[in-house]
């Protein structure tokens, strides 16, 4: 399984909004700036989280994004999925799908792929926002994020 550029990007856009806006909004060309993307590419992806409750806009000088909620709130596999749907393999690996398949009775292979999936949604659900942002800080001890 593949994680798109929109959700690898979708993380880094959320991550740096948790750890600069410090109670003000995030400008999104600053997000860009500091993670070399598109600017224009970040507004699509915001649009997206934005209209799932994940960020919210404030518009106006001194504008910008806010997070919702707190970090420890979101989960990186709820962000992911806001981005790229469903995480599974396969459409038969996932629980919430019917599978169509006419070999469906007697597959041995969709056993795998839902391991798999099992196995994803094991990581992604239980890391949250918060984690990658102590994550961040260790790796990064001296940037401005990280005072001290």
């Amino acid at each position: 399984m593949k994680i798109s550029t929109k959700g690898r990007y979708a993380l880094r856009l959320m991550l740096d909004v948790a750890l600069h806006s410090h109670g003000t909004a995030v400008p999104l060309r600053d997000v860009a700036q500091r993670q070399d993307i598109s600017d224009k590419y970040l507004e699509q992806i915001v649009t997206q989280l934005s209209r799932a409750g994940l960020v919210r806009s404030v518009r106006g000088a001194g504008g910008g994004y806010l997070l919702t909620r707190e970090p420890e709130e979101y989960t990186v596999g709820e962000i992911l999925r806001v981005l790229e749907g469903n995480l599974a393999p396969v459409s038969c690996a996932d629980t919430d799908d019917v599978c169509r398949c006419g070999r469906a009775d007697r597959c041995v292979t969709v056993e795998i792929w839902r391991e798999i999936q099992a196995a994803v949604s094991g990581v992604v659900d239980h890391m949250t926002l918060a984690d990658l942002v102590r994550r961040y800080q260790e790796k990064c001890p001296d940037s401005e994020e990280n005072p001290g």
